[in-house]
């Protein structure tokens, strides 16, 4: 194929995760006139599971801002309050020590549960129609030109444009053969997944529960119904990941000590390994990662898919302020002002999760009784627990977390 007969797109995205649908989205709605290109090795569709996302109120406002909000919102349900308890392997007692309610604005929930399957058939639905999908398609190399990037495919095909995107996950190809390390490290955990339903109604609150192992959190969906998302050793996993529903569902009915009543698996205990990996660089020549290529974190605090939509939102900023101006929006110069932009806050959110989670998992006396003290002084100070619900929430910086359109 001759290069007059390449495919050419202003901006192309690689990875058609809720990331990389939020990106394409952000461009086309933003009347610069952007041609998107998105590719994906696998056909785009809506997600069959019953997995669900916990969306935070300042990245919800992107979806209000690009007009796909009302589609997930008759699926969601508004997150109105935290408990958080802590105890020791065969403690009987599970004291409150933290609880949090309230909302960020009159009105406005601190966070939402979005099941995917209402989140990403929103995107899908919003973004097919304005973009070029190039899926399934392999990617066989990328090579970043002076003026242009080139992602071969295997197929022979070939795409240009002045940036790329990487949204193609943790194990990002196009991060590795743009030659971006990573630093982190192994937990020795695994993160185990499942929706349940339960007898007695959770009433919008979400409850995460300190264990030894790691975090338990019962994170509230429409209905009777919750998402879970603990936190095991990863041997110990291997134990809950081989056990039938009815002995799973005892399991949790007594680490929930029966908050909820009776509960009953409503598919399949999903495992998967959890580490810190941050990338030493957001950036490369004609490229920008986004989402899990660029950062993963530890699920302690829920946070992971809301530090990439904030990327999504600091990125589409500099590429639409780039093009209207006339600037070559694939240059080393922009694409340090996304980076700039999302260093900083994705670093604290990676310090913040590791601490918790080495400071939680664990039941070395002296540690838990510090951390217990802790969380009861922060229980008692209104005005803290105000400004930690506004931080976590509410939205800063790019306009789209400001609920601003570009």
């Amino acid at each position: 194929m001759t290069k007059s007969s390449c495919e050419r797109f202003d901006v192309l995205i690689v990875g058609a995760g809720p990331v990389g649908l939020t990106l394409a989205l952000a461009l086309v709605r933003s009347a610069a006139g952007i041609r998107v290109g998105l590719v994906d090795r696998r056909p785009l569709s809506v997600p069959q599971d019953n997995r669900a996302s916990a969306i935070a109120a300042g990245v919800r406002r992107i979806f209000e801002v690009l007009g796909v909000w009302n589609d997930m919102a008759p699926h969601a349900q508004a997150m109105t309050a935290m408990r958080i308890t802590d105890s020791g392997t065969g403690d009987l007692a599970r004291p409150m020590f933290l609880q949090f309610d309230g909302e960020v604005e009159p009105g406005e929930p601190f966070a939402h549960m979005v099941p995917n399957q209402a989140g990403v058939g929103a995107l899908l639905e919003a973004t097919a129609p304005n973009i070029s999908v190039i899926a399934p398609a392999a990617i066989q190399s990328w090579d970043a030109g002076a003026s242009l990037s080139t992602i071969t495919l295997e197929d022979g095909r070939e795409l240009i444009a002045p940036l790329i995107v990487a949204a193609d996950g943790a194990q990002s190809l196009l991060r590795k053969q743009a030659g971006i390390d990573t630093m982190g490290a192994d937990y020795n955990q695994t993160g185990l997944v499942a929706t349940i339903s339960h007898e007695l109604p959770h009433d919008g609150v979400a409850y995460e529960h300190f264990r030894p192992a790691g975090p338990f959190a019962s994170l509230p969906l429409p209905g009777n119904r919750s998402s879970l998302v603990w936190t095991e050793t990863t041997e110990a996993a291997k134990r809950f990941l081989a056990m039938t529903p009815e002995q799973l569902a005892e399991e949790i009915e007594a680490v929930m000590g029966s908050t909820l009543g009776k509960v009953t698996l409503e598919d399949k205990l999903a495992g998967f390994p959890l580490r810190l990996q941050l990338a030493k660089s957001f950036i490369g020549p004609r490229l920008a990662l986004v989402g899990d290529a660029a950062h993963v974190v530890h699920p302690i605090a829920g946070q992971g898919l809301n530090l990439g939509l904030k990327d999504v939102a600091a990125l589409a900023e500099v590429i639409v302020d780039a093009i209207r101006l006339g600037l070559d929006h694939g240059t080393q110069d922009v694409l340090e002002r996304y980076q700039n932009w999302r260093r900083f806050d994705t670093a604290s959110m990676a310090v913040v999760t590791d601490g918790m989670n080495r400071l939680f998992s664990n039941e070395i006396a002296p540690i838990r009784a510090v951390r217990d003290f802790g969380l009861g002084l922060v229980d008692r100070a209104g005005p803290v627990k105000s400004a930690l619900i506004r931080a976590a929430s509410a939205g800063n910086g790019p306009k789209l977390l400001n609920g601003i359109p570009l």
